[in-house]
């Protein structure tokens, strides 16, 4: 009877191997495929993005009326220089680890810019940035507790 188990056994874990090894070989392409694939190592210093969207947690989507007037640029010194509609900031940005992106307090001009504006939702909502992804050459800024996320375009 000993005997029986301990083949049994045997037996079970040689077929636990060949599904693991199984199951690898089937996902491996997979993976490779993957639809949210990032770049691996891209960093933000010395980059430059304009706003090509805002897609809000609920939802709504709200577009620049000329993409140009919102930029960001980061420099390799910890500064994030930007043009904000009508007005330009500067301020201190980390990224300490891998996708996690924080902004520091920003110096800003204060004009006022005109009706339909992104510059208010913009400064209020730049500090609650805590993540970003560099996806097919485009920038995802997202805020904390699902705010929403900003997809910036490259500055070319």
């Amino acid at each position: 009877m000993v005997q029986y188990r301990r083949a049994l056994a045997r037996r079970n874990i040689a077929g636990l191997a060949s599904f693991s090894t199984f199951l690898a070989l089937l996902l491996a392409p997979l993976a490779a495929c993957a639809p949210f694939a990032a770049q691996k190592d891209a960093r933000l210093e010395g980059t430059s993005w304009k706003l090509a969207r805002f897609q809000g947690g609920d939802g709504a989507v709200l577009e620049p009326d000329e993409r140009s007037k919102y930029t960001l640029t980061f420099g390799a010194d910890g500064v994030m220089r930007a043009r904000i509609d009508c007005n330009r900031a500067s301020g201190a940005w980390k990224s300490v680890d891998a996708r996690q992106l924080e902004f520091g307090p920003m110096a800003i001009t204060r004009a006022q810019c005109p009706p339909g504006s992104l510059h208010d939702q913009l400064v209020k909502q730049l500090p609650y940035v805590r993540s970003y992804l560099i996806k097919d050459q485009h920038l995802f800024l997202s805020l904390m507790a699902d705010g929403g996320t900003y997809e910036f375009e490259p500055v070319k």
